[in-house]
């Protein structure tokens, strides 16, 4: 398991999740009939809002959340057998992401942006997304130790506030500095998703649905992160 005292390679994973998580929901948001992709238990809202109003619900609403929780087992499954092969379980996860991502951009690509988002086709792609942003979340909490979730704010803006106010009105050093500790990280995480969702919207709005190569290309780039990381080589090579 990877700890996040890496002043750099580790913190730098973490944003750049924290950038794909914020844009590929903005980009679902926009393009793919109001799916939250990352933030999947924002479609439970969106489903109770229109079945309130006497609307249709989206097939892609509705599998969203039972989609997440196959891919999040599916995910712990892959990185117990990985475990037990003692292989650290970080970048095989990272990869997974990147298949997952580019099927969802390849789809999209394919069929055009005028595709209705209920078409089953999308339907698929959306799922994917939503596998993706799973196992984004499984690998924070099951490869990075310690680390803030990359696709959950609303936790983090908690997380940071509490932290701050520890900083300002503590008494106690010890509490203070781990307050410092954990803010630095959960500021990066919050950091990350807000320039994610700018960048997600800004693209969505000016090329549709191939804004979906930013998230899929900077999941290759966290890849690649612990490839040339001297830091991440190191700790799979200890392992």
């Amino acid at each position: 398991m990877e700890t996040v005292s890496d002043p750099l390679g580790t913190k730098l994973l973490i944003f750049v999740l924290s950038v794909i998580a914020g844009s590929v929901d903005v980009i679902g948001f926009l393009g793919l009939g109001t799916l939250f992709i990352a933030h999947v238990t924002g479609n439970l809202v969106i489903l109770a809002a229109r079945s309130a109003a006497g609307e249709h619900a989206s097939a892609a609403h509705l599998l969203s959340v039972p989609v997440f929780i196959i891919a999040l087992v599916a995910a712990r499954l892959l990185a117990a057998g990985l475990d037990r092969s003692r292989i650290v379980s970080l970048r095989p996860l990272l990869f997974l992401q990147l298949l997952l991502l580019s099927g969802l951009l390849t789809i999209c690509i394919g069929v055009g942006a005028l595709t209705d988002p209920d078409a089953a086709i999308m339907i698929v792609a959306a799922m994917l997304g939503v596998s993706a942003m799973a196992v984004q979340n499984a690998l924070v909490q099951l490869s990075l130790k310690e680390a803030p979730s990359t696709a959950v704010m609303t936790t983090n803006l908690t997380r940071l506030v509490l932290d701050l106010g520890e900083v300002w009105l503590g008494t106690n050093r010890d509490s203070r500095a781990k307050a410092v500790t954990r803010a630095r990280r959960t500021g990066v995480a919050i950091a990350g998703f807000v320039a994610g969702a700018g960048l997600g919207a800004w693209s969505q709005a000016h090329v549709g649905l191939w804004s979906l190569v930013l998230p899929t290309g900077l999941a290759l780039a966290a890849l690649l992160i612990t490839c040339w990381s001297r830091w991440f080589v190191q700790a799979v090579d200890h392992a």
